[in-house]
């Protein structure tokens, strides 16, 4: 089922302009709150009309401002799963479950049938006369799913699934949800702000910003080599500088007030560099050979659960974050005392960024 989108929408605040395709896969939307993913989804799922535009699902076209097409909801057969999950809360799990077979014309045995091999299949035995202020957000998450795939739907969009849910059974959920997507086979679009989530479970990801999407790419193309100081942002990046390429192989990074080293072919016009804090480490003298080592005065040292966190200086420069495992940081300050440090970066680390 191959998607393709491209709308527009004012909503006063900021203006929606995306376009993307998707075709028998899971693509990830990554972004900040507020920058238009939830509206995204709404709009192919035809709850909000975008001002102009072409939505088309399998040659299916769901809206075409110059054409005047815009099918209703019930007519685009898509399954949309809110971030609050949407259940009805004067009904109970079997009656949620048969809210979704209603006006496909099946007798009761047939109805039947579905029902409980959705109930089996997400393990909700035993709770079909629960209303959902009686159930778990792990319970609704289930619920919520199976009523939409009992509707049969041509494609899945999933609102922030594990955004209501403790950091336990998100992990637990997100297992059965993979399970759940390679069975379903068709397209789903996947909105997340968490970059770990788009990560381990889509295979291409666009980057939402201020209401406008980058182009799709594969996932681990994100984390590698990102294109835009946003997309590196959202990719978990922590630091960045302003920057210009002095002449080949060096730029300057303007707020640290120091110059890397670093192949700058084909990125001669780049703004920004950034560089993963845990890609940084404590260097001694006697690691001299890599090419791009500083001193810096620290600021300030953090422990996290198992690492620590260096907020580090170089000389008049802006803060620097570095990441560093505890067992490496306690074995560097048996060498290096005090409140001055060597980072060093190796080259193939430093992003060229618009």
């Amino acid at each position: 089922m191959r998607l393709y989108v491209k709308i527009k929408k004012d909503f006063g605040s900021f203006i929606l302009d995306t376009e993307f395709e998707a075709d028998k896969e899971v693509l990830g939307i990554l972004g900040e709150s507020g920058c238009g993913k939830s509206m995204t989804l709404r709009c192919i799922a035809g709850v909000v009309t975008p001002d102009e535009g072409h939505i088309e699902l399998d040659e299916t076209v769901f809206f075409d401002s110059e054409k005047k097409i815009n099918l209703k909801p019930q007519e685009r057969h898509v399954g949309l799963l809110f971030q609050n999950y949407a259940l009805f809360p004067n009904m109970n799990v079997v009656q949620n479950l048969r809210a979704a077979l209603r006006g496909q014309k099946l007798g009761k045995e047939e109805q039947q049938k579905r029902v409980a091999e959705m109930m089996a299949k997400f393990y909700l035995q035993g709770l079909e006369h629960h209303k959902p202020s009686q159930l778990s957000g792990g319970q609704q998450q289930r619920v919520a799913l199976a009523r939409i795939l009992l509707t049969r739907p041509k494609m899945l969009m999933l609102d922030e699934p594990f955004a209501a849910l403790d950091e336990f059974l998100r992990w637990k959920l997100e297992l059965e949800l993979e399970d759940v997507l390679k069975e379903f086979g068709a397209t789903t679009l996947f909105v997340s702000h968490n970059r770990d989530e788009i990560y381990r479970i889509c295979d291409r990801v666009c980057v939402m910003n201020q209401g406008k999407s980058s182009e799709p790419v594969p996932v681990k193309e994100l984390f590698t080599t990102p294109i835009s100081r946003e997309a590196a942002y959202l990719s978990g990046c922590k630091n960045f500088s302003d920057a210009a390429v002095a002449e080949k192989g060096e730029v300057m990074a303007l707020d640290w007030g120091i110059t890397l080293k670093c192949d700058t072919t084909g990125k001669e016009d780049s703004t920004s560099v950034g560089i993963r804090s845990h890609f940084i480490r404590p260097v001694t003298e006697t690691e001299g050979l890599m090419r791009n080592v500083f001193s810096c005065r620290i600021e300030r040292i953090i422990e996290d659960v198992f690492s620590y966190i260096l907020i580090v200086s170089p000389k008049e420069g802006a803060q620097i974050r570095v990441d560093v495992s505890k067992e490496d940081w306690l074995e560097y300050r048996e060498q290096v005392p005090g409140d001055e440090i060597l980072i060093g970066i190796e080259e193939k680390d430093i992003m060229l960024l618009k």
